[in-house]
Order: C-alpha cells, then sequence, then structure tokens
C-alpha cells in the first residue's frame, strides 16, 4: 500500500481558518445572546426571544431590549470589528506591531476636533447630529495621521515613531481637558460621559451610520487584500509586482482614519483593542494574509469588545465602567504576552 499523501499546506490553512471563524462566530452569538438577556431589567431566554420575533411593544422587557441593548450590542459589534481592522491597517502601513490609533494619537485628535465640534454647536444652541460627530472625528483623525506621517520622514526609528505618536496623543487629550475645563455645564457632561468611551446610549439612527460607515469602510479594506500582501513584503517587491504605492498608502490612510473616526465619533476613545484583536487574529489563523486576516480581524474585534462592554455594565452593577478600562485591564496582559512570546522565539 502506499501512504496516505500529506495534507496541501493550502488545505491545511483553509481549514484552520473555517474552523477559527466558526468559532469566533459561534462565541459572538452567545456574548450576543448573554448581552440581550443580563442586565437591570431580566427576562427568560423564552421571554427574550418573544420580545425579539414580536417586535417592540410597551412593555418594559420589550422597550429594554429593542431601544436600549440591542442597538447598543449590535453598535459594539461593529464598532469592535472596525478598531480592530484600523489596527491591522495600521500596523501593516508603519510595519509595526503595537501600532493602532489609540497608541499613534489619532483617535486622542479625533476626540479633539469632537470635542471642539461638540462645544461650539451646543454652545450656540444647536443639535449635535451624528454626522456632524463623525465629520468632525475624521478631520482629528486625518490631521493627526497627517503629522504622524510627516514624523515618520524626519524619523528612521519605529520606536521613536510610536513614541512620538504617544506625545501627539498625550498633547490632544491635554487640549482636549482644557476644552472641558472651560466649557459650559451641559457641554462637561455630554464631553466627560463621552471622553470614557462608552457604548451605551447608541439608537437605531446611530446603528444605522455606523453600519453603513463600517461597511463600507471594510469592504474597500477587503478589496485592497492583494496589494496590502504585496505591501507586506516591502515597497520595493510591491513595486515590482506592480501595485501604486502612493495610492496604496493613501488608501490605507483613508480608510484607516474613517474607521477610527467612526468608533471615536460614536464611542469615545477605545484602548488596546487596535493593538491586541490583530495580533489575537493572525495567531489564530497562524497566517498574515490580508485576505484571511481581515475577516478574522473583524470577527475578533467584535468579539473582543462584546465581551468587554458586558464586563463594563455587569462587572460592578449597578455601576457602569468605562469600557476603555476594560479594554485596557484585558488587552494589555494579551499585548504583553504576545510581546514576549514573540521576542523569545526570535
Amino acid at each position: 500500500m502506499f501512504p496516505a499523501a500529506a495534507p496541501h499546506p493550502s488545505r491545511h490553512r483553509a481549514a484552520r481558518f473555517a474552523a477559527v471563524n466558526a468559532a469566533l462566530g459561534g462565541m459572538l452569538v452567545v456574548l450576543f445572546a448573554v448581552n440581550l438577556c443580563i442586565g437591570s431589567v431580566g427576562g427568560s431566554p423564552e421571554d427574550i426571544f418573544l420580545a425579539l420575533v414580536s417586535g417592540a411593544d410597551s412593555s418594559t422587557l420589550s422597550q429594554v431590549i429593542w431601544q436600549i441593548r440591542l442597538p447598543r450590542v449590535i453598535t459594539a459589534i461593529l464598532l469592535g470589528g472596525a478598531l480592530s481592522l484600523s489596527g491591522f491597517l495600521l500596523q501593516t502601513f508603519f510595519n509595526n506591531p503595537i501600532a493602532d490609533p489609540f497608541v499613534l494619537g489619532i483617535s486622542s485628535g479625533s476626540r479633539l476636533t469632537v470635542a471642539l465640534a461638540m462645544i461650539v454647536v451646543l454652545g450656540s444652541s444647536r443639535i449635535m447630529t451624528p454626522w456632524i460627530s463623525v465629520a468632525a472625528a475624521l478631520a482629528g483623525a486625518l490631521a493627526t495621521t497627517g503629522f504622524v506621517l510627516l514624523l515618520a520622514r524626519k524619523v528612521r526609528s519605529q520606536s521613536t515613531l510610536i513614541v512620538a505618536g504617544v506625545m501627539v496623543g498625550y498633547l490632544c487629550s491635554a487640549a482636549t481637558n482644557f476644552l472641558i475645563a472651560f466649557a459650559d455645564d451641559q457641554s462637561i457632561v455630554n464631553l466627560q460621559s463621552w471622553s470614557q468611551g462608552s457604548f451605551s446610549g447608541a439608537n437605531w439612527h446611530d446603528v444605522a451610520i455606523v453600519a453603513v460607515c463600517v461597511l463600507i469602510a471594510s469592504a474597500a479594506a477587503f478589496a485592497l487584500s492583494k496589494p496590502l500582501g504585496a505591501y507586506q513584503l516591502g515597497e520595493a517587491t510591491a513595486q515590482g509586482l506592480g501595485v501604486d504605492i502612493m495610492g496604496l498608502r493613501i488608501a490605507i490612510v483613508l480608510i484607516s482614519s474613517a474607521l477610527s473616526a467612526c468608533v471615536t465619533a460614536f464611542a469615545g476613545p477605545i484602548s488596546f483593542v487596535g493593538i491586541a484583536a490583530p495580533h489575537l487574529a493572525r495567531r489564530f489563523i497562524a497566517s498574515s494574509r490580508p485576505l484571511l486576516v481581515i475577516p478574522t480581524c473583524l470577527l475578533t474585534g467584535s468579539v473582543f469588545c462584546c465581551g468587554c462592554d458586558l464586563a463594563a455594565r455587569m462587572l460592578f452593577s449597578p455601576v457602569e465602567l468605562p469600557v476603555s478600562a476594560v479594554t485596557a485591564v484585558i488587552g494589555a496582559p494579551i499585548v504583553i504576552a504576545l510581546m514576549l512570546k514573540r521576542r523569545s522565539l526570535t
């Protein structure tokens, strides 16, 4: 008898990719259900299911499910995926494993411009619409990213670039705190609750805008999978393969900034998801190919933020923690462990 042929590496990779994403999808469904079932207003799984199937009505449980919990958990899923994908794109762009919107100061820049817009708009007795928040956050993200790119031209060391990004973030955070100190009472209340990072307060209008922004940006990132894979091999190699380097770099900056801006506009600054989730995604599927990493990255970020939001709500209930604090407590040890393991292998 002939010995059995060894499985082809690509088949093994595809099987692992399918298994990992099926497991992540299952975890996301479980967390979604738990987020809907657990809270100050109780209900059995059967009651929750009936409330979902029958639609919104005047009962307390139905109102809580449809107007509070469901928009919140969907927002956490969408923005968690957005943060993870933005982190992956920035790590690819800067070829740095700890690049993400929070570390590079992009989230802080968005926070500053949203704070400015909030004070100006509310000060003139107008309504702060979601589109104004997104536009202000995108302007701040692009401005901060542009400044970091200018620093990247001057600074060759990746570690120095990260430190510079952290300093930019501190400066933007300090400027935001000055604005909060001199803002009127109404602006301060809105700024304080938003600037701590939270998925609470989401409504269906916000969900629609978030879904449109995140889905378009994710589809654009997925369309760039092949040139991104070439870019990972080095600019010279990518150029030799016919990749438009300048166009690709602009696209990466625009997509990552749009994703980061969307998160900051609707949930405030949220840390460590953009670093931890892409590392976990690559480790889960044992591959760095963008075609495989991008969907896994989206699922990993969604699971991460959905779980962290549940912990933020329920850990010290009825007191709710800022979700950014929970993501940092969970994400920081993950990043440290992954970095130590990577160093031990080199």
